[in-house]
């Protein structure tokens, strides 16, 4: 197991990545802003569920298989990028079917959940990113490559459960606001839609 120094110096890194404006806090902020805090807490664990996964894919060695394999990053990035399109149309046509509440629909913290996974799962840079930035604090002086690996995507989970569940939380209380105002609520739909729309057209022009 890596010493506590080198531990911590992860934590941290993980923290100001978190941090760092990207796809996965940005669709945390916007769910959460139309949805409520809860939705943006469901969709953090929804990612960090997809970040084990990549997390497992870097020990098991699967991750260089993503990087090395052409056709394996495109079907991953496209796939992607028809689901986040498919969010962009569901905001658009059925964003604002809220009735007279102050929220847009709501939908199961399940299917929320779902959507963090897809949005993680599918976006290949995140396997990649983890490829690169897991093995660096990983050492085979401390025993076997793989279990330090688990440990670290660990430490980069629960840095990213702090830092994205506190833009949910702030995001849906100022989302509380808006959702009062109708003019606001339809600012909010359009904003939404076109971050998905942004985010997609994103993964589908990226390149390995």
């Amino acid at each position: 197991m890596p010493p506590v120094d080198a531990l911590l110096l992860f934590f941290s890194t993980s923290i100001l990545l978190a941090l760092a404006p990207g796809p996965d806090n940005l669709f945390v902020l916007v769910q959460a802003a139309q949805r409520g805090k809860i939705a943006g807490l469901a969709v953090t664990l929804g990612l960090c569920t997809g970040l084990l996964v990549h997390t497992t894919a870097v020990a098991l060695g699967l991750a260089a298989v993503v990087k090395a394999s052409a056709l394996a990053f495109s079907l991953l990035k496209y796939l992607g990028a028809v689901y986040l399109l498919y969010l962009a149309a569901e905001v658009f046509w059925f964003g604002s079917d809220d009735g007279d509440g102050p929220r847009a629909v709501d939908l199961p913290l399940a299917r929320l959940y779902r959507r963090g996974i897809i949005m993680n799962v599918t976006n290949p840079k995140v396997s990649i990113f983890f490829l690169a930035f897991l093995p660096q604090f990983a050492d085979p002086r401390y025993g076997p490559l793989a279990p330090q690996i688990i440990v670290l995507g660990g430490l980069f989970i629960v840095a990213t459960i702090i830092i994205f569940g506190g833009i949910s939380l702030l995001a849906g209380a100022c989302g509380d606001r808006f959702r009062r105002s109708e003019r606001a609520r339809l600012v909010l739909k359009w904003l939404t839609g076109g971050v998905f729309a942004g985010l997609a057209i994103k993964l589908a022009l990226t390149e390995r």
